[in-house]
């Protein structure tokens, strides 16, 4: 995807849009979705609006190089289970009435399957790519042709971080806080200038969907089902308002990495991290699952459809045919899951039991990741 996009509260576009940013003007057209009020947050302020932004995504970039790099990606091997967990499948109510795109709440069933302890890390990232030479979209040379208007010498290989602004600004405009930098990949987190020394035990950022699918693919496992990774994230309960259960903070304690602070500008680090975490620094829910909630979005392989569960589509589900988003007609998008280290109760609220995200599928950020299941 993705640098940006969401009516969830984190500003995600496509990567043509954000390439735009460093070359020429950008116009955008906000908005926001209302949402109910939370009893507890963690800014211990009444919530605000789940707000977003959205722009329309003209003159799409090709991911045809991307998509044939991707389908030549062979498996190493199959059925390999380590540092997995046996999800034993069931009958849940899937959604959120919080949320337009979530609703209805409806029963759906998933057949049982297993599903990685935790979000691919940069150290297994790094033995896929070793192994394969794959390189992630955010590395690959850009096509002027993709990029009417945008100077030659501005056309760099990025990706999207996080860059937090020095004062208090206006929410309706998360351009303030996200930033095109060149350089930036999996390999550079935060630009050229950074490496990965230190942060092997991280989640893997700055990957697209094709990343994720290549990935997966070499280990001879795939990308959850939305449905799939919801009944994974709620470990059994039901009627919670956060995946780990009714209480923002139990015993006092945060049990998932979200921002705590005044969003944008100032991030207290209650919960101890400013970015991502290492994957296993918060408890795991009762499948021995962690980080189902904040740190990094996931990617997930269903598109993207506001109406989608509408359908009522009961047992397991695969997600519709065709993607669409009333926001970005002209995008490609795939739903994500969870929420990441920049959720926050001011801002966005998708980290709750039952949100969703959604991502176009050419484009990443610095807080965007995956993990990957397998069948029995």
């Amino acid at each position: 995807m993705f640098p940006s996009d969401s009516q969830f509260g984190l500003f995600m576009k496509s990567r043509y849009l954000l390439v735009l940013l460093i070359g020429s003007t950008l116009s955008v057209s906000l908005w926001n979705c209302r949402s109910k009020p939370q009893e507890e947050t963690a800014s211990n302020q009444e919530t605000t609006p789940d707000s977003g932004a959205h722009c329309v995504a003209k003159g799409m970039p090709s991911r045809g190089g991307a998509i044939r790099q991707a389908a030549s990606v062979t498996a190493v091997a199959a059925g390999n289970h380590d540092e997995m967990a046996w999800i034993p499948g069931g009958t849940f109510q899937m959604g959120n009435d919080e949320f337009p795109d979530a609703q209805p709440i409806h029963s759906v069933k998933v057949a049982g399957f297993w599903m990685d302890e935790h979000e691919v890390t940069n150290a297994q990232f790094a033995r896929f790519v070793e192994a394969t030479g794959y390189v992630t979209i955010a590395e690959r040379p850009l096509n002027p042709a993709d990029y009417p208007g945008v100077p030659a010498a501005q056309l760099v290989p990025g990706s999207a971080v996080f860059t937090p602004p020095a004062q208090k600004v206006s929410l309706d405009n998360p351009l303030q806080w996200w930033q095109y930098v060149k350089g930036a990949s999996w390999r550079h987190p935060k630009g050229p200038q950074s490496t990965l020394k230190g942060h092997e035990a991280e989640p893997v950022i700055h990957v697209s969907y094709d990343d994720a699918v290549a990935y997966a693919k070499w280990t001879g496992k795939r990308l959850p089902t939305e449905a799939e990774w919801e009944f994974a994230a709620r470990g059994g309960k039901e009627d919670q308002p956060y995946y780990w259960g009714s209480s923002l903070k139990p015993a006092g304690k945060w049990v998932a990495n979200i921002y705590q602070g005044d969003f944008p500008q100032r991030n207290t680090t209650e919960d101890g991290f400013a970015g991502a975490a290492p994957v296993k620094s918060f408890p795991a829910n009762a499948y021995g699952l962690y980080d189902m909630e904040g740190n990094v979005w996931e990617w997930c392989q269903d598109l993207y459809r506001p109406d989608y569960y509408r359908q009522l589509t009961k047992d397991n589900p695969q997600g519709p045919t065709d993607s669409y988003d009333p926001d970005e007609p002209g995008a490609v998008k795939r739903v994500q899951r969870g929420g990441s280290f920049l959720c926050s109760d001011q801002y966005c609220i998708r980290y709750k039991a039952g949100s969703r995200g959604k991502g176009e599928v050419s484009s990443g950020s610095n807080n965007l990741g995956f993990r990957c299941v397998s069948n029995p």
